[in-house]
């Protein structure tokens, strides 16, 4: 993959995020992880593991009471995995979230 097709598919990713940040109090569990679960489908298809496997955690954790805490420690942890380049960085970004989480 090109360069311009990395910092397309970044930028594309940011958009969302940020578009999530402004709104995430507003949206119901059902409407996040519906936007959580295109981003997974997007960093799955263009290759981002780790930011693949957050995004599917992140997901899951809309649909559970007190996702609006968990929600703000996911999102704070999604610049490290779209700046990952190797699977283990996804193993330890999410061992680091559930951490924080529990």
């Amino acid at each position: 993959m090109g360069d311009d097709t990395l910092a397309r598919i970044r930028d594309q990713v940011a958009q969302r995020v940020a578009q999530l940040e402004l709104t995430s109090a507003r949206l119901s569990p059902f409407d996040l992880h519906s936007r959580l679960e295109a981003l997974r489908v997007l960093a799955a298809a263009n290759g981002f593991d780790a930011l693949e496997g957050l995004a599917r955690r992140t997901a899951r954790e809309a649909l559970l009471p007190g996702h609006r805490i968990a929600m703000r420690t996911c999102l704070d942890r999604i610049g490290d995995a779209l700046l990952s380049e190797s699977s283990t960085d996804r193993t330890t970004i999410l061992a680091s979230l559930a951490v924080r989480l529990h």
